[in-house]
């Protein structure tokens, strides 16, 4: 059976003008990885590493300077599959005049539910979301956190098969990101398939199976599970191990890119 996420020395390399000089910028370097059906497979890293670069190629919003990308086992150009898919972006957008209730209905929609669909599987969101009592709601009314909850609710109304998550706990409170982390699990019961990626390592430490490291674009590491619960401050202890050991790679990087 095919990974449900495959990509084979994939490389993005930003360019950009600047008073008639190319300026080169590095996104993700030679990145191999497979996530397989029912994985939560995290990535970890500092800033600029190269997370939302990886899950925009993933999605087709970016294509790849050399090297492949498979979904489903297809491009991700093909977006035959995208009812397949829910995303979760760093900085979610809704348009603000909507009620939470209009919102999700209107990405169901999108998603290619029917009316019944939308109606019971809205139902089921709210709850699972913690979204009950604001449904009503406009999108301008809600705290970041409530609206963090609105992307999570968009993103699994159609009852994808993989979930990408981009910092999906942002502005999210301790009980808030107790139930996203819940709710979560609870899709992994199911079967779901789940790319995350999060600067709140213990919470990917209690829900993921593997993490990726990445520093300056490059993939230097893969954990097991086993690699961090052992480890004297568990998966922070092995992260913050492993990226200070690393050392700079970008002049070797700048030299090997075209």
């Amino acid at each position: 059976m095919p990974s449900v996420i495959s990509f084979r020395e994939a490389t993005k390399i930003y360019r950009s003008s600047h008073l008639g000089r190319t300026i080169k910028k590095i996104g993700l370097v030679d990145f191999s990885i497979d996530v397989e059906k029912g994985e939560a497979f995290g990535l970890l890293g500092l800033n600029g590493s190269g997370k939302t670069t990886t899950f925009k190629l993933a999605l087709g919003l970016l294509t790849p300077n050399s090297g492949t990308v498979k979904i489903f086992d297809l491009s991700p150009m093909t977006r035959s599959f995208y009812s397949r898919i829910g995303y979760v972006p760093e900085l979610p957008y809704f348009h603000s005049f909507l009620t939470v209730k209009a919102c999700l209905k209107f990405y169901g929609k999108l998603s290619g539910l029917s009316q019944a669909d939308i109606q019971s599987n809205l139902d089921r969101v709210l709850w699972e979301t913690g979204l009950v009592v604001y449904k009503d709601k406009r999108i301008s009314e809600l705290s970041k956190g409530l609206s963090q909850r609105v992307a999570l609710a968009q993103a699994t109304i159609h009852s994808p098969d993989l979930l990408i998550l981009d910092e999906p706990m942002s502005g999210l409170d301790p009980l808030a990101t107790r139930d996203l982390r819940e709710y979560l699990s609870r899709l992994l019961e199911e079967g779901k398939t789940i790319f995350i990626s999060s600067h709140s390592i213990f919470e990917i430490e209690k829900l993921c199976h593997r993490v990726g490291v990445l520093k300056e674009g490059r993939l230097i590491r893969i954990l097991q599970r086993k690699d961090w619960v052992e480890f004297p401050g568990g998966l922070e202890g092995r992260f913050a191990e492993i990226v200070q050991n690393e050392g700079s790679t970008k002049a070797l990087l700048r030299n090997s890119v075209k």
